[in-house]
């Protein structure tokens, strides 16, 4: 048999599915670096740092999610995205509420000691403020777990980041992050002006030590 002639309409419907292929990763990966950003500058912010970022990461991985499932079609979405999101917001919020009540506990009981001291003219609020350095425990306590949080979500989303550059053959130099950390694996850092930023590293890019 003669091999079947592909005619014009079916080129161009291959040539357009490519275009959007290509369009949806660009867009993608536009996403995910506001996501890494914003997500690092609220890890910054948790140590302390004062950190001028107006992205809501919580906010920009929901679009995100919603954008992937308009695109599942094209494989942009990766069903392990939501889970891992939900699991790790649900645990940043028990952490936050657990430390809140923590703390609130010892206020209280420091607060009850004072008042007893006061009507049997004993004084209690020794013991309450012997509790007081567990409040210092708590805040590092806090502290610690929800670094390591954001630590997770943001190597997360620049593994994301780094298959889809892979995948569909994109720029990296391209889609460089603002960040403010520097322990993250398969990133190359650079400073611009006053700011580091970083790209993902790729077989390209690998022998740059930049």
């Amino acid at each position: 048999m003669s091999n079947v002639i592909r005619d014009s309409v079916e080129v161009a419907l291959e040539l357009n599915e490519r275009e959007v292929y290509s369009h949806i990763a660009r867009e993608s990966a536009e996403d995910i670096i506001r996501i890494i950003s914003s997500l690092d500058a609220e890890r910054a912010k948790n140590r302390g740092e004062v950190i001028y970022y107006q992205d809501d990461w919580d906010n920009l991985i929901r679009q995100r999610i919603q954008k992937g499932k308009r695109h599942t079609a094209f494989d942009f979405y990766n069903p392990a995205l939501l889970n891992i999101w939900e699991a790790k917001v649900k645990y940043l919020k028990k952490v936050k509420n657990y430390v809140r009540l923590a703390m609130l506990g010892i206020l209280v009981f420091l607060a009850a000691t004072i008042i007893l001291s006061f009507f049997f003219d004993t004084p209690w609020f020794l013991v309450g403020v012997s509790a007081l350095p567990l409040l210092i425990f708590f805040h590092s306590y806090r502290k610690e777990k929800l670094d390591f949080t954001y630590y997770q979500l943001t190597q997360f989303f620049i593994d994301e980041l780094r298959e889809l550059v892979l995948k569909h053959q994109l720029d990296s130099t391209r889609y460089k992050f603002k960040i403010f950390s520097y322990d993250y694996f398969g990133i190359l850092t650079r400073k611009i002006g006053s700011s580091i930023f970083a790209i993902v590293k790729t077989e390209e890019n690998m022998t740059n030590t930049e």
